[in-house]
């Protein structure tokens, strides 16, 4: 007999360790390295999702300005081309995140990030972007007893906020999508849109350069200081960068501020891509609404359907490695196998199925999980950092954020108690190698044991702090 080790490791066999989503003939070639003297009203550092939003917008917000957009590789290669593709309407890492942390502007925080969304669907449609923008809602389900009755309870917070929020049961939820493992769901079809992650991030890049935005990719930032009335920018290509205002996006990657070094920590998330469903496994399976699932657990999974019919399959497992290191060797790994074990267990029906990629991407995560924004240099530099893997669409908000601070604007968004306060800091190694080792562990626990949080969650949830992908 076939053991589910055995069948995971078939079904890997031929698995591209490569990102489905870039791995695409539709990629745009490198735009070259900053060389020699540059300078703008606004030089924006990194250029995935929340740098490509900022140099837009700003050309949009303030058409005088110049601005040029610095990224180290090419854009949209790292967290904004590897992700689940998952657009959520949240600005708040969720409803009960939001609830837990802001209740008082909660409503406020929702209404502006359904706005935003819907400009995210325009700007598409406007510039013509090709990447399969759907607005599909989300299916979150429950797989364990105790899972059930925290749907009902969200479901229940969810309608007394004003969202429309279907609650499930095992029937009618396997009746939208058929796993064996569903006891519950909860259908949210107003908050969150499927897209397309690369060619998202590459049809932003054109829109930038459509705009005016001058983009050179391979080109590093290594350092910041003053320089008179603005700032001056060092590059590892010996590029001379002088700028009136600097917004920063480098997200999971060292920061160029001192004050930020212990306020996020990089973690892998880890993805597969399964080949094209015949029309006889689609049919097993349902799904013909093509909502985003994720799973009720700690420890989750997120999956979805792409245009040609494949599953993509990610999450699970949240790694950080000692010291914040990142490397291109840790993109593959046993997580990979894991999920695979998991994904059969939850589609047994697909048995034979094969997978053809299998790839991870690090992001930022914070202790409250949700962005958190700030200045530096007297105003003249801003950041947004911290999005704890939903940033698709959250991005465009803090991308506004950010074009707030520097223009030194009062708005509705910058009086936001989310906005004006920061998240407690991760400590400093080896606390944080161990805290954030435990806190996986307890987590683990929690899922085995009927959601028990055990005494460490329980401490973490006085003091407002967690870790989580």
């Amino acid at each position: 007999m076939t053991s589910s080790a055995d069948r995971s490791v078939r079904a890997l066999a031929t698995a591209e360790p490569a990102v489905f989503w870039l791995d695409d003939d539709r990629a745009p070639e490198p735009l070259p390295p900053a060389t020699g003297a540059v300078e703008a009203d606004l030089v924006v550092v990194g250029g995935g999702y929340s740098g490509l939003w900022t140099a837009l917008l700003a050309r949009e917000r303030h058409p005088s300005w110049s601005v040029v957009l610095l990224e180290a590789t090419r854009c949209g290669d790292q967290a904004s081309g590897r992700n689940g593709g998952f657009a959520s309407a949240s600005l708040t890492h969720g409803f009960g995140n939001g609830l837990a942390r802001w209740p008082d502007e909660l409503d406020m925080l929702d209404r502006m990030g359904a706005e935003n969304l819907a400009e995210i669907g325009r700007t598409v449609a406007e510039h013509g972007i090709d990447c399969d923008w759907r607005r599909t809602g989300e299916l979150g389900v429950a797989t364990q007893p105790h899972q059930v009755d925290e749907l009902e309870e969200a479901a229940e917070q969810l309608r007394a906020h004003g969202h429309r929020a279907e609650l499930l049961d095992a029937s009618a939820v396997r009746g939208l999508v058929d796993s064996p493992t569903y006891l519950a769901g909860l259908h949210l079809p107003d908050e969150t849109a499927l897209v397309e992650p690369g060619r998202l991030a590459w049809g932003l890049r054109q829109a930038c350069l459509d705009a005016g935005v001058v983009i050179h990719e391979g080109t590093r930032v290594t350092g910041l200081e003053r320089a008179g009335a603005g700032v001056r920018l060092t590059t590892d290509g010996g590029a001379a960068v002088r700028a009136g205002r600097v917004a920063l996006a480098t997200n999971a990657f060292p920061p160029l501020l001192r004050r930020l070094r212990l306020m996020t920590v990089p973690v892998y998330d880890y993805v597969l891509m399964t080949e094209p469903l015949s029309a006889a496994q689609r049919a097993s399976i349902g799904w013909e609404g093509r909502q985003g699932i994720g799973d009720a657990a700690n420890l989750f999974h997120y999956y979805r359907l792409t245009r040609d019919d494949r599953i993509l399959w990610g999450g699970y497992d949240a790694i950080y490695h000692y010291g914040s290191r990142i490397a291109p060797a840790y993109e593959q790994g046993a997580t990979h196998e894991l999920l695979a074990r998991h994904f059969f267990e939850t589609f047994p029906q697909l048995e034979g199925l094969s997978f053809t990629h299998r790839w991870a991407g690090v992001i930022d995560t914070c202790t409250r999980f949700a962005a958190f924004f700030g200045t530096a240099y007297d105003g003249r530099v801003a950041y947004a950092a911290g999005y704890t893997g939903l940033g698709v669409a959250a991005t465009r908000f803090g991308a506004q954020v950010m074009l707030d601070l520097l223009a030194g604007e009062e708005t509705e968004r910058t009086r936001l108690a989310m906005v004006r306060r920061k998240p407690v800091p991760f400590p400093p190694e080896p606390l944080r190698y161990a805290g954030i080792g435990l806190t996986r562990r307890a987590l683990a626990r929690s899922d085995a044991r009927g959601g028990r949080r055990g005494p460490w969650l329980a401490t973490l949830d006085r003091l407002g702090l967690g870790f989580d992908s």
